[in-house]
């Protein structure tokens, strides 16, 4: 099977809505063995929504189109694929049903005709019901050719997705593929590639592909079987080498399913986990980042019991009257510097008495401070239960990256901790 993804409407092109669909939908066929060769998005527009039907049909036999399905005139996606199969529309009572009944309950008096619109249905479609919303959706097959027609709104079309489009496909799938990603903290993506190139350069199955994040490399393990088993072992087998590799393993924070792949960072959540997971406590100073640390933190659910308290001093009267640093070490050393870096995270230890404690410092620009000491100068002090060390690091980029990698190296330089309590 070879599926094009078509994506409709005028507001992805001018950039007004973020196209979340395709990188989805994307994920779900390759799972399923399932190939996309060519992703296209068009306007709200008939003659070039014809256009792309006729050149995605001259190249594969599955075209796979979300958006456009709504009651307003712009909403062309439904006329378009009737036009090109030559159906007729009819009005499918279930449907119109199924959207008086969703209308009434958001609290619409008043239903207006074009409401309609969204139950006439090409003739001799397969009809998917919406759950979500009151678009359905809609599968026509001809001459070993299929097409199918989703919601643009992205709740709306993964749940019809899971519930109706992944089970139809699967037919279609003669191997199972599976995914593992692996993330990297503190080596960059080139030297892993280079510490990892003849595996990748003889790769067949698994495949691995390299992606770059801020600050963090993520790996994906992909292998394919006739069934799961198969494909874990492929994939544990390669990670195992990986793991092994000398200069490698040791950045690996993380393993796990596609849950992990997309953010920026998942070193909230390896700490988070670490904390909880071994009942210890962590307690938090924050200047150059803010609160920061302790947002990424509180995304967890479960750290309630774990994160004692998350301090923002980013004053130097805030640091002397909530964490007792000293006046004079501030006049000596500036408020960025390790001395004042290390009196933070022990004051703040010492008031909760926690495990743990990690407290940050910086210039984020984009000035520097009177001190003339450079913009991206950071410390980053950690309390391990009554041992105390500082980083010095020299970050790169805007104020807001500065500070979010700050914040990032400061949770990697807990995890570290943890573990060598452990």
């Amino acid at each position: 099977m070879r599926v094009e993804l078509v994506s409709v409407g005028t507001e992805l092109l001018l950039g007004d809505i973020v196209n979340t669909n395709t990188a989805y939908l994307s994920k779900e066929l390759a799972a399923l063995g399932l190939g996309v060769f060519r992703q296209t998005t068009v306007g709200d527009n008939r003659e070039r929504l014809l256009k792309t039907l006729e050149s995605a049909f001259n190249e594969n036999d599955t075209v796979i189109i979300t958006g456009g399905l709504g009651p307003t005139d712009d909403d062309i996606t439904k006329e378009c694929v009737a036009e090109y199969f030559s159906r007729d529309f009819y009005f499918h009572e279930y449907s119109w049903v199924k959207i008086l009944e969703r209308l009434t309950r958001s609290g619409r008096n008043v239903i207006t005709d074009n409401n309609k619109k969204q139950a006439m249905i090409p003739e001799d479609a397969i009809v998917l019901e919406n759950f979500c919303g009151t678009a359905p959706g809609i599968i026509i097959e001809e001459n070993n050719k299929r097409i199918i027609l989703m919601p643009g709104p992205p709740r709306e079309m993964r749940d019809m997705f899971e519930k109706s489009v992944k089970p139809y496909l699967e037919k279609y799938s003669k191997k199972k593929f599976i995914s593992k990603y692996v993330r990297f903290y503190g080596i960059g993506e080139s030297l892993l590639e280079t510490k990892i190139k003849d595996i990748m350069d003889r790769q067949t199955n698994p495949t691995l592909a390299l992606y770059a994040k801020t600050g963090e490399v993520l790996l994906r393990i992909t292998a394919s079987s006739e069934n799961k088993t198969e494909c874990e072992e492929l994939i544990n087998c390669q990670l195992g080498e990986i793991e092994s590799r000398e200069g490698v393993g040791e950045y690996i924070y993380l393993v796990g399913d596609e849950d992990i792949s997309s953010s920026q960072t998942e070193l909230n959540s390896a700490v988070a986990n670490l904390l909880i997971e071994n009942n210890y406590t962590i307690s938090i100073a924050e200047s150059l980042t803010g609160g920061q640390i302790s947002s990424m933190l509180v995304e967890k659910s479960g750290i309630s019991d774990s994160l004692l308290e998350g301090i923002v001093c980013y004053s130097n009267k805030s640091k002397i009257t909530t964490l007792g640093v000293k006046e004079e070490t501030l006049e000596k050393f500036g408020a960025v510097s390790e001395e004042v870096a290390c009196e933070m995270v022990k004051g703040v230890a010492k008031r909760l008495n926690s495990d743990f404690a990690v407290a940050t410092t910086g210039i984020a620009g984009p000035n520097s401070d009177e001190s003339g000491k450079p913009v991206g100068l950071v410390y980053i002090a950690i309390y391990a239960q009554g041992e105390v060390t500082v980083k010095e690091c020299l970050f790169v980029g805007d104020r807001d990256l500065i500070r979010f990698r700050a914040s990032v190296e400061a949770l990697n330089e807990v995890r570290k901790n943890i573990l060598k309590k452990l």
